[in-house]
């Protein structure tokens, strides 16, 4: 056992040396993940301790909410993930001269995010809620609109990827790239998860 133990250090060691595992795309795209995730568990921490002073008006105000509208727009991002994780597992490999279909796919899964959202909001606000009617409506508007707006953001990332998908044979450099492109997308995933969670299910 203690053979088998040595090898798997070897091989880890060996592997480090020569450089076959990396963290994926560039390292400043980790820099920016982590601030990012830092700005945001602020908020998430503010929805916490106004789910613990207000318990009553925060049970009252999430009931109101569609958890329908939150379960499907939970299920179009992971799917979205999904699609740019096997795009870019395609890229590596270069296995497919259409692998830029997939981050279309994943385009339009945000798309129809964004469409969703404004649907919900829409229906608020003609139900006559607001970021005034109360602290659980103010962060629901304000934070998920700061999500909004990443998702967005996010859009141009995966445009700006599969026009870079297209380019053959892809560099090491382009391969970071599109890694970059994703690990933000997978980062407006992980922070709707979050806050899905806070809003919809607490």
């Amino acid at each position: 056992m203690s053979q088998d133990l040595a090898r798997s250090t070897d091989k880890a060691v060996n592997q480090a040396v020569t450089g076959k595992t990396r963290i994926p795309g560039e390292l400043g795209i980790w820099f920016f993940v982590a601030g990012d995730l830092i700005v945001f568990s602020v908020f998430f921490i503010l929805i916490a301790v106004g789910n613990r002073d207000q318990a009553d008006i925060f049970a009252q105000s999430r009931a109101s909410l569609d958890l329908w509208i939150g379960v499907v727009n939970t299920l179009l991002l992971l799917t979205g993930s999904w699609f740019v994780a096997t795009g870019i597992e395609k890229c590596r490999r270069g296995t497919s001269s259409r692998v830029q279909h997939y981050f279309s796919l994943a385009i339009l899964c945000g798309l129809c995010f964004i469409g969703n959202k404004i649907f919900e909001w829409s229906s608020k606000i003609s139900d006559g809620l607001s970021p005034a009617s109360n602290d659980f409506y103010m962060y629901f508007f304000i934070f998920t609109g700061i999500h909004l707006l990443h998702v967005v953001v996010g859009l141009g990332v995966l445009l700006l990827v599969r026009s870079a998908s297209k380019r053959y044979p892809l560099t090491k450099n382009d391969i970071r790239t599109l890694e970059s492109g994703a690990t933000f997308w997978h980062l407006v995933d992980l922070l709707w998860i979050v806050l899905f969670a806070l809003l919809y299910l607490l």
